[in-house]
């Protein structure tokens, strides 16, 4: 009889012990979690725009408001829910407070590994008694973050599909730019186009993929607002082509100073497209490959092998859940050339 208690026991432990699962994340730390995750959080903008991409509606809340330029493009229900605030970046002001009050299952942060990454995510998992996990992202290798977060949230259908669309775009750019004569360019930003993001940056790793970034500096900057330069060290460096973030854009061409640059007078300085973030700006993740599919119609014309329009509006449905006309998308990119 005891012996037949006993087994009737461990059957009924049986469902309580698969409640639980443990996942390693990019950290290297084992995280216990429920055995589904239906409501996450995220701790910061690269988070935000992958978990968005996957699982939009397991969202309880915003690290950043969306860029302005994603009203009208996202539904109404996810621009509108309550902003948690970030861990990393200029602010830092994740509220924890307001992070119990949503009630996450998990949070996630995912991004470049940076220093004390697990000292941080141990920290907040015992001061809110929330898993936290970290995932690493690689510009060059963005599909394995949708692969880690398939299996992290029970969805590795969505996952693989959108890491092999990833893989796609990527191999899609970076051969139109290996197989051709690539210009010497810039990428500038700032609010007088005098920071630029430095060849062999973390922020500069697809720029330096499909173009000669001629911004060579000894000791370039990790942050995302790039390093400060000068008109002088333009004109030494003196590129073929030039690619604004939106600032300066519109009046360099009437500009003196900008003048004896060789791609203001030869008209080769576009804008970077905007919508629902800035396709090659911050932060640096998932929307940097429409910025690829970009820069290769510019820098590349008439050698790209696909049509832009069809490309960026299968990246539109497939990771901001929205379909994007023809007319918005000529409102997006329309007038990136000068």
């Amino acid at each position: 009889m005891k012996r037949i208690l006993a087994f009737v026991l461990v059957l009924a432990l049986v469902p309580l012990c698969g409640m639980a699962r443990v996942y390693t994340d990019s950290a290297g730390r084992p995280v216990e979690l429920g055995e589904k995750v239906e409501r996450v959080a995220v701790t910061g903008a690269m988070a935000q725009m992958l978990v968005f991409a996957i699982a939009p509606d397991r969202m309880v809340g915003l690290a950043t408001r969306w860029d302005d330029s994603a009203g009208g493009l996202l539904e109404d229900k996810y621009l509108e829910l309550p902003l948690l605030g970030q861990l990393y970046g200029g602010k830092g002001d994740l509220n924890l407070e307001q992070l119990l009050l949503a009630d996450p299952d998990l949070v996630i942060d995912v991004g470049e590994p940076k220093e004390g990454i697990r000292e941080d995510m141990d920290d907040l998992q015992a001061r809110t008694g929330i898993p936290f996990v970290h995932i690493d992202l690689s510009e060059q290798d963005m599909g394995n973050a949708f692969v880690e977060l398939g299996t992290l949230l029970g969805l590795e259908e969505e996952g693989g599909k959108l890491a092999a669309h990833c893989q796609r775009v990527y191999g899609l750019c970076a051969g139109l730019a290996a197989s051709s004569e690539r210009p010497r360019a810039v990428y500038l930003l700032g609010d007088k186009g005098l920071n630029t993001l430095a060849r062999g940056s973390y922020h500069a790793g697809l720029l330096d993929v499909m173009f000669e970034n001629a911004a060579v500096l000894p000791d370039p900057s990790g942050k995302g607002t790039g390093d400060p330069i000068d008109l002088e060290m333009l004109y030494r460096w003196d590129p073929e082509v030039i690619l604004f973030a939106p600032s300066v854009y519109e009046e360099v061409g009437e500009l003196a100073e900008w003048q004896p640059l060789s791609a203001i007078r030869a008209g080769r300085y576009y804008r970077a497209p905007i919508g629902p973030y800035n396709w090659m700006g911050q932060p640096p993740s998932v929307q940097r490959l429409m910025g690829m599919l970009w820069m290769g119609e510019v820098l590349y014309p008439g050698q790209e092998a696909y049509d832009l329009y069809e490309e960026i509006a299968a990246f539109f449905r497939l990771f901001w859940h929205c379909e994007l006309s023809r007319e918005t998308f000529e409102e997006l990119v329309g007038c990136t050339a000068a």
